[in-house]
């Protein structure tokens, strides 16, 4: 689902970051309330880290391809949209800084995809469905799980429709000049992979850590503030998923739509000027999360490192901006 540089028009990108720039904005105010407790940054920072680490454990779907699932809802959930929306837009960035995964250019469309749609739909799906339940009610946990699934599926179809009108609106002489496959393909096979596996793995991941969150974390589902709130099993979780992450190796394949000039020049037989000219702008400081030639341990090894270096980054943008948020508010304080 992280679109590479190359393969979207002009005109799709700057719809992208035109449509994120004001969600941001917003976010950065609405995150407020919580970004002023006492345990915001370790909230902050587990969210977006969380986020970041469930992306890298990739899982084998139709086709011979893969995909993962993102975290958004989850997040939602327990912290609101808004605060999903500032996280997973965090682990998208260090994403495509560092490992090259998703484009810079791309980033304000799969900030908007993964980073606003999911969130927001999803939380909205949890929202209509859970009503007035009890906290601990298995109904929330149904309206947790179908609101994942339904979000990542309204992510993927809008991936495969931004993938698809670019053969409409950019083919010069019979030759697609970024995304080559048309809508029907693009929207069937982003549609097949997230409907069959990634929306089931999502959905099923929500629930679980929720449940368990539920147990060990109640005054997390409370709404009420986290001043109380047990941080060992934030970082508990995060750990785990550090260890799993290898996991995610095992998938084989790439992603469907992210494949690099060599690999779409053999699929279709000649590359787009937009890949030839833009694929290769970003590569990432650890390209792909590994080495490049790394194999067998070092993989591994690198994929293992990668995860814990970008935990590690993550809570630093977490702490920073916590921190000139208060700033903020000091100053405010002081001039009233």
């Amino acid at each position: 689902m992280h679109i590479p540089d190359g393969y979207l028009g002009p005109e799709t990108l700057a719809v992208g970051w035109a449509a994120c720039l004001p969600v941001w904005y917003q976010a950065n105010k609405k995150a407020k309330d919580v970004l002023s407790e006492p345990k915001a940054v370790p909230l902050l920072a587990a969210s977006a880290a969380f986020s970041f680490l469930v992306m890298m454990l990739n899982i084998p779907v139709v086709g011979g391809t893969t995909a993962h699932a993102v975290g958004a809802v989850l997040i939602a959930v327990l912290v609101g949209p808004w605060v999903a929306c500032l996280a997973v837009t965090a682990a998208l960035v260090i994403q495509a800084l560092l490992f090259g995964d998703g484009g810079l250019l791309t980033l304000g469309v799969n900030c908007f995809n993964m980073a606003v749609v999911m969130p927001f739909v999803g939380y909205g799906v949890y929202q209509v469905v859970a009503g007035n339940a009890a906290l601990r009610s298995p109904r929330r946990l149904v309206a947790a799980g179908l609101g994942a699934y339904v979000a990542i599926a309204a992510a993927a179809a809008l991936v495969g429709v931004e993938l698809g009108i670019q053969p409409l609106l950019h083919t010069v002489h019979g030759q697609a000049q970024y995304a080559p496959y048309g809508l029907r393909t693009a929207l069937t096979a982003m549609l097949a992979s997230h409907l069959l596996a990634a929306g089931p793995a999502e959905a099923i991941l929500t629930v679980a850590v929720l449940a368990f969150l539920a147990r060990t974390s109640p005054e997390l589902l409370r709404g009420v503030g986290h001043a109380n709130l047990r941080t060992r099993w934030l970082y508990g979780l995060i750990l785990v998923l550090v260890a799993a992450v290898p996991l995610g190796l095992l998938a084989g394949g790439g992603a469907w739509g992210e494949w690099g000039g060599a690999e779409i020049k053999a699929r279709i037989g000649y590359l787009p000027h937009g890949l030839a000219r833009l694929g290769e702008l970003w590569r990432g400081v650890l390209p792909g999360y590994a080495r490049p030639g790394a194999t067998g341990v070092w993989a591994i090894a690198f994929y293992v490192l990668s995860a814990v270096f970008g935990v590690l980054l993550l809570a630093a943008v977490a702490w920073l901006f916590a921190r000139i948020h208060r700033r903020g508010q000091e100053k405010r304080a002081r001039a009233a």
